[in-house]
C-alpha cells in the first residue's frame, strides 16, 4: 500500500502556508492551540455552511490577532449593515482575550475550492441524491472553471448500501507526488441516515514554477 500524506501538509515548503501563524514558548503553546481551535469551531458553528467558508487564517502579533475569512458568500458573513461581522468580532475577542481584526476575502470561482466543492457533495448526499450523480457533476463543473485535473472520493453506506464502500470520480490529472503541483485537498462528512460518507476532493490547477 502507498503511504497517505495529507497533499496540503506534503506541500507546506513549496507553495502552501501555515493555517496559523505565530510563535510560543512551551508554556504558552497549547492555550494559543486551543484558542485557535475554539475561534475556527465558533466561525464554523456561528455561520455553517451557508456562508461557504473555503479557510480561515489566523495570525498573531504581541498585541493584535488577525482572523482572514475565505468565503464564497462575503454578504452572509458580514450581515446586514456589516452587523454579523461585528458579532463575530466580538465573539473572537472573548476568546483571545487581546484586539482582534477580522478580514473577509470573498472566492470568487467555488468550484476550484476543494472544501467548498465537498461540502456541496456533501449537502447533495445528505439531501438522499445519488452519490454517482453528485459526484460526476461536481467534478465536470470543476473542469470547466478551469481546473487540469479533479479526482472525488466517497466511502461509506453510499445510496443507503447495506456494506460500505469506495468509489471515485476522476477528470485530467493530478499528479500527487509532484510537490511543485498546486494542489488543493479536502475532506468533508456527510450526516446521512445510513451512517457517515467521508468526501474528499483533491483539485489540481497547474504546476508552480
Amino acid at each position: 500500500m502507498g503511504q497517505k500524506v495529507n497533499p496540503i501538509s506534503m506541500r507546506l515548503q513549496a507553495n502552501k502556508d501555515w493555517r496559523s501563524k505565530w510563535f510560543a514558548s512551551k508554556r504558552d503553546y497549547a492555550s494559543f492551540l486551543q484558542n485557535d481551535l475554539a475561534v475556527r469551531k465558533l466561525i464554523s458553528t456561528k455561520l455553517g455552511s451557508r456562508a461557504a467558508i473555503n479557510k480561515v487564517d489566523i495570525e498573531r502579533s504581541p498585541n493584535l490577532v488577525t482572523v482572514t475569512i475565505a468565503t464564497a458568500k462575503a454578504g452572509v458573513v458580514i450581515g446586514r449593515g456589516g452587523q454579523g461581522a461585528q458579532e463575530l468580532k466580538a465573539a473572537i475577542e472573548k476568546i483571545y482575550g487581546v484586539p482582534v481584526r477580522v478580514n473577509i476575502e470573498e472566492v470568487k470561482k467555488s468550484e476550484l475550492y476543494a472544501k467548498l466543492v465537498a461540502e456541496n457533495i456533501a449537502h447533495q448526499l445528505e439531501r438522499r441524491m445519488s452519490f454517482r450523480r453528485a459526484i460526476k457533476s461536481s467534478a465536470a463543473a470543476t473542469m470547466r472553471a478551469g481546473a487540469q485535473g479533479v479526482r472525488i472520493q466517497v466511502a461509506g453506506r453510499l445510496n443507503g448500501a447495506e456494506m460500505s464502500r469506495r468509489e471515485k470520480e476522476v477528470a485530467g490529472s493530478v499528479p500527487l507526488h509532484t510537490i511543485r503541483a498546486n494542489i488543493d485537498f479536502a475532506q468533508v462528512p456527510a450526516q446521512t441516515a445510513a451512517g457517515i460518507i467521508g468526501v474528499k476532493v483533491w483539485i489540481y490547477k497547474g504546476e508552480n514554477s
